[in-house]
């Protein structure tokens, strides 16, 4: 679904750009060609333009420019890997992927945030698999729906995974909103198949950020809603135990950053990177693996 409605977006962008450089040549003001290179440059333009605007709209008084401009200029390019280049050509349903060295170490489910799917974890899953784990990355449909509405779909890929493997438990891992669908189906089915839960730039206060579009899943998940307050209190000490946080003040999408945290759960926090690069950065891949292991 995600895949079709990029596809539809990218089209509309393409024909407007070369819509703009078409009238530029009837106005003498520069050749046709200048059809066929805006055609080409438009998804990317209005993807630096949301970048921008959401890493300004999240800004915090005292970032350092330097820091804050690293982490804008990193996370245009990794979402244009994921939002132009990966996502909107997926096909098929995503299946479970083997470990491709000396099985034995936890299963992992990958869960994806909100207006993504399975090919967020394009550079996670075969660092991963290569040590050891066998991965499923799964994608939450429909895009716009609450989050509650995820539960069975998380319940069924862990059960999937555990009789594939024979593993009585297995990891969890959750970008942005995929951290709070796991912890929704924490609260439904309990925490027994569960070896670890790990969060990346997931608002688990909820983002001040406005909700667009405005969805049951983007309003679950404004800043200090009815709907993350009601699962805060339903969790114990003992599921909470189980979860580890991973979040950068420089995330464009969820802030304010530095509250995206749970009573009793320290968060280890990445300087200068952006919201979607929690996925791919070098350093939080590595502590995702440290943790795993």
């Amino acid at each position: 679904m995600l895949a079709r409605l990029l596809h539809w977006i990218i089209g509309v962008l393409c024909l407007l750009g070369a819509a703009i450089g078409y009238y530029w040549q009837a106005l003498d003001v520069g050749p046709l060609a200048n059809a066929v290179l805006l055609a080409a440059l438009a998804p990317f333009a209005t993807l630096a333009l949301i970048v921008g605007a959401t890493a300004l709209h999240s800004r915090a008084r005292d970032e350092r420019a330097r820091t804050w401009w690293r982490a804008l200029w990193g996370e245009y390019l990794a979402s244009v890997k994921v939002f132009i280049l990966r996502q909107p050509w997926t096909t098929g349903t995503p299946g479970i992927l083997q470990a491709t060295a000396t099985p034995g170490r936890v299963p992992v489910l990958l869960v994806h945030g909100y207006l993504c799917n399975h090919r967020t974890w394009d550079t996670l899953s075969p660092i991963l698999r290569a040590r050891g784990h066998t991965v499923l990355a799964i994608n939450l449909e429909p895009l716009f729906t609450s989050i509650d509405n995820y539960v069975p779909q998380i319940e069924a890929a862990v059960a999937q995974l555990r009789q594939h493997t024979g593993a009585p438990q297995v990891a969890l891992v959750g970008h942005s909103m995929g951290g709070v669908a796991i912890r929704a189906w924490m609260r439904a089915h309990g925490t027994g198949h569960v070896a670890q839960v790990i969060t990346l730039g997931t608002p688990h206060a909820g983002t001040r950020g406005d909700p667009m579009p405005c969805t049951p899943n983007s309003i679950q998940m404004v800043f200090n809603s009815d709907w993350l307050r009601t699962l805060s209190a339903s969790e114990s000490d003992a599921t909470r135990a189980l979860i580890r946080i991973a979040l950068t003040p420089q995330d464009n999408i969820v802030f304010p950053q530095r509250e995206q945290v749970l009573p009793g759960v320290s968060a280890t926090v990445f300087e200068g990177i952006g919201h979607m690069q929690l996925c791919m950065e070098k350093e939080p891949v590595q502590w995702i693996c440290a943790q795993l292991a």
